[in-house]
Formats: structure tokens, sequence, C-alpha cells
């Protein structure tokens, strides 16, 4: 068994989920909000969820290279629940919070136009919706099964 990082089908699988889940989000946006915005490149938030796709490449790769009943599939599992549940839970409504919060600084600069209230909008894009970790899962699905196809064919 080689020990180079390099040849770590579960962790090439993680990692190119990431970066490709990533590098798909201003193209996924154009194609639904009509606007290419390349700071999606490097955002939180969006189609697909990245964090999704990272953690199911990382459970589908450990679950073909270990077994589904190895301690390294139990700990990938769980932790894959993990980073879903705070995609969809934690963030999304944290999210839902930095909204309000920026229609009330809005309002409250509408109340003091003397500029001695200056706003600063949060980021209301943290979350995803289940739609959005659903196509980071399809795609994490998608990567560990190729990733790990190639890596045990060597």
């Amino acid at each position: 068994m080689n020990n180079d990082i390099l040849h770590n089908a579960p962790f090439i699988a993680a990692a190119s989920s990431v970066f490709i889940a990533q590098f798909l989000k201003p193209f996924i946006n154009a194609i639904f909000e009509h606007k290419f915005d390349w700071k999606l490149l490097h955002s939180t938030g969006s189609m697909p969820s990245s964090h999704t796709a990272g953690v199911i490449a990382l459970v589908t790769s450990i679950s073909l290279t270990y077994g589904v009943g190895s301690v390294y599939f139990a700990i990938a599992i769980t932790f894959a629940m993990i980073v879903i549940h705070d995609a969809m839970g934690v963030r999304r409504e944290a999210g839902k919070q930095a909204e309000v919060i920026n229609e009330w600084s809005r309002l409250l600069s509408d109340i003091h136009r003397e500029g001695e209230f200056t706003p600063e909008n949060l980021k209301t894009m943290l979350g995803h919706s289940f739609s959005q970790v659903l196509g980071g899962a399809l795609l994490g699905l998608i990567i560990g099964l190729i990733t790990t196809g190639y890596f045990t064919s060597l």
C-alpha cells in the first residue's frame, strides 16, 4: 500500500469534489440567476454545496476502499452527517438572520441620513438549500466513484 498522499483515493476524491463544486458555482449561478459572478469561486453557499460534495466523495471513496463495516467509514459518515446538517441548518439560519439585520441596517441608515450611521452588510449566503446539498451530494458521489475506480485500477 502506497502511503503517498497523491495516491490516497479518499483524499483526492474529497479535495477534487470541493474544487470542482467551487469552480461550477459561477456557471450554475449564471444559468439559474442569469448573472455570472466570479466571487462565487471562493464563496460559501450557492449551488452545488462544496461541503456536501467533499464529504460525500470522502464517504463514497472510503466505502469502496475499506468497506462500510470499517471504522474509517463510520468516522466519515458521522463527519458527513454533521457537515451536511450544519450546511442546511445552522449556517442557513445564520444567513436568514443576516438578511434581517441587513434590512434593519438599511432602515437605520434611512433614519440617520446625516451619515452618523454607516451600515455594513452581513453575508447572507452562508448555508445551503436542500437542492444545493443534493447537487453537492450527487457531485461528490460521482467524483468519489470515478476517483476510487481510477486509483484501484492502478
